[in-house]
């Protein structure tokens, strides 16, 4: 079992890239599961929408996670409660649309979850993630309930997601960090055989501010003249991880980074 794992998807530039090259990528990599975080998807560079959705679903994603911004276009809640395929915080204060969890079965009577998560520091206010994480684990358990477990962890700070990490290591296959659009060089096995890395990057031009347009985004730290935050344009890179699964187990074999494309497919 192969899985691919994409970090954040920004904007047009992100959108086209994925929907252009990732049946081709699945095909190329022997990818059978495949996971997408589009919280940036939108062409403002912040939520995503049903056509969105619907577009990736088509071109192969499997499912996909979401956070702090997964609000920021309305017509998602309404689409977030009858698609099971895309999943929010689930620490979000409660009731809110649509789930942040779900098992999906696959070829072969496959079972996977996938449980997405959001940090508490420097973040929109939502219920304390360990508290949720440990009544997860009360309920949950691997190669019981499912026969591989997927976390995207929402966060902004480091030491948040790698304590996650930490927590779930041997209960989940893989934990992934997501948010900070900047992928990490730390991709390893923890001792417990659980796959980690602190951030999968994202999916969108790097000649930018994490996604955003550079000239822009400069003006504002200056105090210069400058308007709302916009995507950036160019060719746009492809950035996660991809995990070799142990199914006797449910913990992964391998974990590698994944890079296809753009600015950082040149370094």
């Amino acid at each position: 079992m192969r899985i691919l794992f994409l970090g954040d998807v920004v904007g047009i530039s992100g959108c086209s890239k994925v929907t252009n090259n990732l049946l081709d990528q699945i095909e190329k990599n022997k990818i059978d599961f495949v996971i997408i975080n589009a919280e940036n998807a939108a062409e403002a560079g912040v939520g995503l929408t049903k056509e969105i959705c619907e577009d990736f679903f088509k071109c192969g994603v499997n499912v996909i996670t979401t956070g702090n911004h997964v609000w920021d276009q309305k017509e998602i809640m309404n689409f977030i409660e009858n698609e099971n395929r895309l999943l929010r915080p689930k620490n979000l204060f409660e009731p809110a649309p649509g789930l942040g969890f779900q098992i999906y079965t696959i070829e072969n009577n496959i079972k996977v979850g996938v449980l997405n998560l959001m940090g508490n520091v420097f973040m929109k206010k939502s219920d304390d993630v360990f508290e949720t994480s440990k009544k997860f684990l009360n309920n949950y358990k691997l190669k019981e309930d499912y026969d591989y477990l997927i976390v995207d962890f929402h966060g902004e700070i480091t030491s948040e997601k790698n304590a996650i990490g930490h927590f779930f290591d041997g209960k989940a296959t893989l934990v992934i960090g997501t948010h900070t659009h900047i992928p990490t060089n730390d991709a390893r096995l923890l001792k417990n055989g659980t796959a980690y890395q602190t951030d999968a990057g994202m999916c969108g031009d790097y000649d930018s501010v994490i996604g955003m347009n550079k000239d822009n985004s400069l003006n504002r730290f200056l105090k210069k003249d400058s308007v709302k935050h916009f995507p950036a344009k160019g060719d746009a890179t492809l950035s996660g991880v991809i995990v070799d699964c142990d199914l006797e187990t449910g913990l992964a074999k391998k974990i590698k980074s994944y890079i296809y494309g753009g600015m950082l497919n040149n370094t």
